[in-house]
């Protein structure tokens, strides 16, 4: 990959690194309700599920970590899409379904970074 792909892919996967921190260890301090535009009893009833959900987010984030660092460069392409291909399809998904804003905060920047993995 070239570096704009590089650093697409790399922002991608900072990002959700930190949606893992906003939904597993900030979900019910203000930033994560201010972010998630909760209060604070259903962020306190629903801190297990935005942890799990977290969690899915940093195996997203390790699968474009790997797609970096991979040396096999075919391979790192490989990966490449196929995480930002889960991360299009679940921001798409939460578009639909929670926010629209997730339609230009997760799915967006991943459909930016595979189309400059694929042109590099």
């Amino acid at each position: 990959m070239n570096a704009a792909a590089t650093f697409l892919v790399a922002l991608v996967a900072a990002l959700h690194v930190f949606f893992l921190v906003l939904e597993m260890f900030l979900w019910t301090k203000p930033l994560g309700l201010k972010v998630f535009r909760n209060s604070p009893d259903k962020a306190a009833a629903s801190a297990v599920l935005a942890a799990n959900q977290g969690l899915y987010n940093g195996f997203l984030a390790a699968g474009l970590i790997w797609s970096l660092l991979h040396p096999n460069a075919a391979v790192a392409l490989q990966l490449a899409t196929f995480f930002l291909g889960c991360v299009i399809v679940a921001g798409l998904y939460g578009a639909w379904t929670v926010s629209r804003r997730i339609l230009y905060v997760q799915a967006a920047p991943a459909a930016l970074a595979l189309i400059a993995a694929w042109i590099a």
